[in-house]
């Protein structure tokens, strides 16, 4: 997936664009588009994924794409399930894949508003520890992507939902990407 935008916010690219991509550099990809739209067109950012399969999901009437880095895929066709996930990400906006992905600033900074959360409901001392570790595991279910609940089907995780496409399927990575 290459995602170009107008020249509003510009930032050089982290791949050269001489880069191929199908068969065309990424500046003649840039100069064929120009042609076609009428408009200068720079890049804000590149976004190079590798994996046994990468499917793109392309949602808010293109102003949201999605790359889902797929493995565990044997051999098999899951452009529908990447979609899926595609689409579970592009909604729920998952932080990482699973908890040992997340940032650890953001482990300490959920485990801090938590304490402060449940000092300030005035429960004992002894058991702020235990009760910020178990909210911390509810960021987790809810806020990275495999433990989440399935979107189209409530009763899966995504983690269940890929697993019954075929066996061991899972997410390696993903991106997110906004425009506007």
């Amino acid at each position: 997936m290459l995602i170009l935008r107008s020249q509003k916010s510009l930032l050089q690219p982290k791949r050269s664009l001489a880069e191929k991509v199908d068969n065309l550099t990424i500046n003649e990809r840039i100069i064929e588009l120009v042609g076609k739209i009428g408009e200068k067109l720079e890049i804000s950012s590149f976004i190079h994924m590798t994996g046994e399969a990468v499917v793109p999901y392309i949602h808010a009437g293109g102003k949201l794409g999605v790359l889902v880095s797929l493995k565990g895929v044997n051999g098999k066709d899951v452009t529908e399930a990447g979609k899926d996930v595609g689409m579970q990400i592009a909604a729920m906006s998952p932080v990482a894949v699973n908890e040992n992905d997340v940032d650890k600033t953001i482990i300490e900074k959920e485990l801090e508003i938590a304490k402060a959360q449940i000092i300030a409901e005035g429960k004992p001392a002894n058991m702020v520890e235990k009760i910020a570790q178990g909210k911390l595991n509810k960021f987790f279910k809810d806020n990275t992507l495999l433990p989440q609940t399935f979107v189209k089907d409530n009763s899966k995780t995504v983690a269940q939902y890929l697993d019954s496409i075929t066996k061991g399927l899972t997410v390696a990575e993903f991106k997110r990407v906004a425009i506007g």
